[in-house]
């Protein structure tokens, strides 16, 4: 039987079907779960994907932290449960706790929407070990608040116990700092990211397929659970 993965769906979610598309092109079962319920249906992952959950009010993020869900994915995180946020995602990752620092407005006060060129700085999480370090990858970005903030001993601490996932290359598309892209809790099982690997699953369909690696990674992990 294959795993299943949860893929949420928030008012205002744009990425869902794109996520189930891409867990079910890496292997597994696809399953949606709705905000509103108390109720992961025994998946054994979880994608919080991208969008503009609840309209963006207040702040990214800051309203889908307390959906019925979310509850339930944090206790299922707590308890090494792997769970991947994707642009809105990551901003809901991290205001429920689940992983350090915030997302911002981008430096210029524009939306990004393009190509973005990473470099793999982890390849050991959950969600990453199916990349080789420092590999090149071509991943969507589109955000208008993207830039990756925290303190210094935050910073400090992500760079020190090699919890950066991925690095922005080239310019810097939105004054993240130190580049950061994407990030993982400290036993990489929360992985959270700004660009969206579930676009780049097909090169017919995206401009490469560099981010079925990341569902494919996941795929391991639970087969091998």
């Amino acid at each position: 039987m294959s795993p299943k993965i949860g893929v949420i769906t928030f008012p205002g979610t744009l990425d869902d079907v794109d996520a189930q598309r891409a867990v079910r092109k890496a292997g597994a079962e696809a399953v949606p779960l709705w905000h509103a319920d108390a109720d992961l249906r025994g998946v054994d992952a979880v994608v919080v994907p991208g969008g503009f959950s609840y309209g963006d009010y207040l702040r990214c993020g800051a309203i889908a932290k307390f959906a019925p869900v979310m509850g339930e994915v944090v206790r299922a995180a707590g308890q090494g449960m792997p769970v991947l946020g994707i642009c809105n995602g990551f901003q809901i990752l991290c205001e429920a706790g689940l992983l350090p620092g915030a997302l911002t407005r981008n430096s210029g006060l524009h939306f990004v929407c393009r190509d973005q060129w990473l470099k793999v700085e982890n390849n050991s999480s959950a969600w990453t070990s199916r990349y080789d370090a420092g590999a090149e990858l071509l991943i969507p970005l589109k955000s208008g608040e993207g830039a990756y903030m925290a303190d210094q001993a935050v910073l400090d601490e992500l760079e020190g116990e090699g919890r950066v996932l991925f690095r922005y290359l080239e310019d810097d598309p939105n004054g993240s700092l130190r580049g950061i892209a994407g990030i993982t809790d400290a036993r990489g099982r929360v992985a959270g990211l700004m660009p969206h690997p579930e676009h780049a699953i097909d090169p017919l369909t995206g401009p490469t397929d560099d981010g079925l690696g990341m569902f494919l990674s996941a795929l391991d992990v639970l087969v091998a659970a």
